[in-house]
């Protein structure tokens, strides 16, 4: 059904292509878990220069890891604490271009220089975060937070 494919077109042009991907992958499949595995991979397979793709998903006042591709993980991550449980606790997007000049950064994965975080909500309750690491400094931009916003958003129409 899917294989490895070169993107073609603008960065908005090829988001907008993993999206509706994303949509065909999801379409009819109940399963959580499977949609969450699903949307990790296709994002590996999508962006470039990153060294994990994840989710991390809120159980009991805490983030608990969720399907990604990458290295190991941390397994639970306090709200407000790290990038991931800041973005949980302000339920918005956490951009850092070097994860070393975060405050309370919590390395999993000691390559990781940078860093996006987007929450994810289910019937208006925060239900997780989506967490990319890169290890290039600056990898994530404006133009990445709309479209992963955007993803997001489409996943969370699924949930």
């Amino acid at each position: 059904m899917f294989k490895t494919q070169a993107y073609e077109g603008n960065t908005k042009d090829q988001y907008e292509i993993v999206i509706k991907q994303l949509e065909a992958l999801l379409e009819g499949e109940p399963n959580v878990m499977a949609n969450l595995s699903n949307a990790s991979a296709l994002l590996n397979q999508f962006l470039d220069r990153i060294n994990w793709v994840g989710f991390y998903l809120v159980e009991n006042n805490e983030l608990v890891l969720g399907p990604f591709q990458g290295l190991p993980a941390c397994v639970r991550i306090p709200f407000a604490k790290g990038v991931c449980g800041t973005a949980a606790a302000s339920e918005k997007t956490v951009i850092v271009e070097d994860v070393h000049d975060f405050p309370g950064h919590i390395a999993c994965d000691a390559a990781s220089q940078s860093e996006i975080v987007i929450p994810i909500f289910k019937d208006e309750q925060l239900f997780g975060v989506l967490d990319i690491d890169s290890p290039e400094k600056n990898r994530f931009d404006h133009t990445d937070q709309i479209y992963l916003e955007k993803f997001v958003q489409t996943l969370e129409s699924f949930l």
